[in-house]
């Protein structure tokens, strides 16, 4: 199924503007909150209008403001699954998987035990979604969905008011109920990890439009902009100046580094991830070092954050984990810092 969103809406002082086209299977959208990741599924879904523009999917036209055509939900064969899941709370799990269907009695009920069998619901057809955990919740709720057979399915935040171990389950449960369904579907979330693991494409969206598209592991490995390294986990930044076309200089570090490769003559920003430096024991360090000064450390169960004081007064974090500690611990606090040169960011 061929997605092709192009939509803008003027929401107060927020403007959402946003254009993607896709064909792939799973699709992420990461942005932090307000950014227009919610309104943008809502505009697909026909819970919310544009002021303008085009959304097509599988070749059929759900808006378009020019030619006047805006379907309404239930003509757009969508399935939305919501933060809460939004089930009925006065009705059993079979009667909120049926709420949805069409057709003859027996037909509703054959569907329903289908639904149930698939979502592994067994025993549970007369409870109340107040009576379930959340995992029960998440099932019923996607059974719902599916009961539909929608063309496409829409993942609104689902995972965010978990505890860390619920989410983790939750995440493969969905995963593997979702495998052998054909549809395009569409996640959104604020959580970097979640769209990493769940999506092919992924779109990153900034207050209100895309700064960066793209297959998934190509733009984590290579984000493009400032904005789409930060949203994607990167916590390490300097403004650069270009020397020539193999040396900058690093202002917000007041270093001057060398690389192999050359350096792209629009990069206004360095970016390097905290896990990816490089401890060295040296005392002299080579054309692609940062001197350790240590300001400070935090400790967290499974890894150290150092955080290093640069030449401009700027701190760098430095993240350890529990194996490189170990190192650490034999040799004491490096003298340098190097880069990886396949892992610095050249971003606009």
């Amino acid at each position: 199924m061929a997605v092709n969103v192009d939509i803008q809406k003027q929401l107060g002082d927020f403007r959402l503007d946003i254009r993607f086209k896709s064909s792939a299977r799973r699709i992420g959208i990461l942005g932090a909150s307000g950014s227009g990741k919610s309104m943008t599924l809502k505009s697909i879904a026909g819970i919310e209008q544009p002021d303008r523009g085009i959304i097509e999917a599988d070749g059929r036209t759900f808006y378009d403001r020019d030619r006047k055509i805006s379907l309404k939900p239930q003509a757009r064969n969508v399935g939305y699954l919501f933060q809460n899941y939004a089930l009925f709370p006065t009705m059993t799990v079979e009667k909120n998987i049926a709420a949805g269907l069409k057709g003859g009695r027996r037909e509703k009920e054959a569907r329903v035990r289908e639904m149930i069998r698939k979502f592994r619901l067994e025993g549970l057809e007369k409870h109340l979604p107040g009576q379930l955990s959340g995992g029960q919740q998440q099932r019923t709720a996607l059974a719902r969905i599916m009961a539909c057979e929608p063309g496409m399915i829409l993942l609104d935040e689902p995972f965010s008011a978990l505890d860390m171990y619920m989410k983790d389950q939750l995440q493969r449960e969905l995963s593997e109920m979702l495998e052998d369904y054909p549809g395009t579907v569409i996640l959104v979330s604020h959580n970097r990890d979640e769209v990493y693991r769940f999506s092919e494409e992924l779109l990153v969206i900034n207050q209100g439009s895309v700064v960066a598209a793209g297959e998934t592991k190509a733009l984590f490995r290579d984000p493009v902009s400032r904005e789409a390294a930060s949203l994607t986990g990167c916590k390490n930044f300097s403004r650069i100046r270009r020397i020539d076309a193999h040396t900058f200089e690093a202002a917000d570090w007041g270093v001057t580094l060398a690389v192999d490769r050359e350096i792209p003559e629009d990069a206004q920003w360095i970016g390097y991830r905290a896990h990816d430096f490089i401890p060295v024991w040296e005392t002299r360090g080579n054309r692609r070092m940062l001197p350790f000064t240590l300001e400070s450390i935090a400790e967290l169960p499974f890894e150290k954050n150092y955080y290093i004081k640069t030449g401009s007064g700027t701190t760098v974090c430095w993240f350890v984990q529990r194996e490189q500690e170990r190192l650490l611990e034999e040799k004491g606090m490096p003298s340098f810092l190097a880069f990886k040169e396949d892992k610095i960011l050249f971003l606009k």
